[in-house]
């Protein structure tokens, strides 16, 4: 079953090593847009999941995907022609150093969930494994693309593994980037934390919202908040 079918739009993902998994999702919907993106930025798109919830989400007028992966850019921009929304979205076929070496505009929203598995093991599908490890986007090198590209009262989201959110909050401080929400991810009550969603911006926010979001109380027995953040997307929601 290549096709994801969500309510209005679909996703074809037979062509692409990094199918459509709860982070993404979880990003493109929890993502704060309260500055009312005129232009998004999507680093590292895939089957453009992302891009395509800020789409239905938004009413930002260019919204640009960046995808390194031949296959996977070629996937994202027939998913971003078969939308409703095919006039606002445009897929770059480029790396994270290419792109920020002659940057055109400026972005009030840049979205990333970055390929992350910093492990020492690689599993036999090298595609998979360009999209999974972080040595194809170092942390470091997103950030200060987001610090470079993010316009004034830009906001920049990523969804990152909880034990490297110390790491990323320090690095963004670094390029004055500061958070302004975090929500860390369980999957059970009882499971420790898996991920942590994180927004920044350039302006400090002495008392920004840290809140816990949890998937599920039982084997697809969804929480309330769960359903709430998603409902808009999955067809069973």
């Amino acid at each position: 079953m290549s096709k994801f079918q969500f309510k209005q739009f679909s996703i074809e993902q037979d062509r692409t090593a990094m199918k459509i998994g709860t982070d993404g999702v979880l990003l493109g919907a929890w993502t704060p847009i309260e500055n009312n993106p005129f232009s998004i930025l999507d680093i590292g798109t895939g089957t453009g999941i992302i891009a395509l919830m800020l789409a239905q989400r938004s009413f930002a007028e260019q919204i640009d995907a960046l995808e390194i992966d031949e296959d996977a850019y070629e996937q994202a921009t027939d998913n971003f022609e078969n939308s409703p929304w095919n006039d606002r979205l445009f897929c770059f076929h480029a790396g994270l150093d290419e792109f920020i070496e002659e940057p055109e505009d400026e972005y009030d929203l840049i979205v990333s969930n970055p390929p992350f598995y910093a492990e020492d093991y690689k599993s036999n599908s090298e595609q998979r494994d360009l999209a999974r490890f972080q040595d194809a986007m170092p942390f470091e090198e997103l950030i200060e693309a987001a610090a470079l590209l993010l316009s004034e009262n830009g906001i920049f989201s990523v969804i990152i593994p909880h034990k490297e959110e110390e790491n990323f909050l320090a690095l963004a401080n670094e390029f004055e980037l500061y958070p302004i929400k975090i929500t860390r991810v369980k999957g059970t009550p009882t499971s420790e934390i898996k991920r942590s969603l994180l927004a920044f911006s350039r302006n400090k926010t002495p008392d920004f919202l840290i809140d816990e979001l949890i998937i599920e109380t039982a084997r697809h027995q969804y929480t309330s908040e769960y359903i709430e953040l998603t409902k808009d997307f999955y067809l069973k929601m």
